[in-house]
């Protein structure tokens, strides 16, 4: 995450930041909670508060190293309506699907706006709003507990497979992540695919403008 010199900057940041976690936690408790489970409700996770979402080491993360992460969004999947697997996955989905959804608003925003260049903080918003939703939803698809990513693959995996993969990674998932993060080999990958949907992105919008 990149924070500008100026107070606009900053503050565009800040915001775009606080509303990519909060829609991403949200879409997690809302999916549950459409498949029957009531326990992101009961929690009171089903808000757009962005401090009902903020973990407190989490937050102070983003500003101390540039990265860091949100209060999961509890979710039981035994009160699942339907196949438990195939609910978790779409549950682990809907984060870094609305990332992607909110990035595209933004993106048609920006673009029907002719760039708001007038405006200044409109214009930062908007472009941090852009990078970040694609870069956190890219993020999180890596197959590394915590990251939603480790629950979509285990649902392709057999379920004996599933269960000793997610109960042995999330014992060294996030110690392993974050020494990927600060050898930034998680760039390697994340770059070039997010990257791509942003250029995907402009080449749809262009055509539409």
């Amino acid at each position: 995450m990149f924070f500008g010199s100026s107070l606009t900057s900053m503050a565009a940041t800040l915001l775009a930041v606080l509303l990519a976690i909060t829609l991403h936690e949200l879409a997690h408790g809302y999916a549950a909670y459409c498949l029957g489970d009531n326990t992101a409700k009961a929690a009171g996770r089903l808000t757009l508060n962005p401090i009902s979402h903020l973990d407190p080491i989490g937050a102070l993360m983003m500003l101390i190293a540039g990265f860091g992460w949100a209060k999961p969004v509890p979710v039981n999947p035994f009160f699942f309506k339907g196949n438990r697997t195939t609910g978790m996955m779409l549950v682990s989905l809907a984060g870094p699907l609305t990332n992607l959804i909110v990035a595209y608003i933004a993106y048609t925003i920006f673009v029907a706006g002719h760039g708001f260049y007038q405006i200044p903080f409109l214009y930062e918003f908007l472009n941090y709003c852009i990078v970040l939703n694609v870069y956190l939803a890219v993020f999180n698809l890596i197959p590394i507990p915590p990251l939603d990513g480790s629950k979509i693959l285990a649902g392709f995996l057999p379920k004996q497979t599933a269960y000793k993969f997610l109960t042995t990674m999330e014992q060294y998932g996030f110690l392993f992540l974050m020494a990927l993060i600060l050898l930034d080999i998680t760039d390697l990958f994340i770059y070039p695919i997010a990257n791509g949907i942003l250029d995907a992105y402009g080449w749809i919008l262009n055509l539409i403008f």
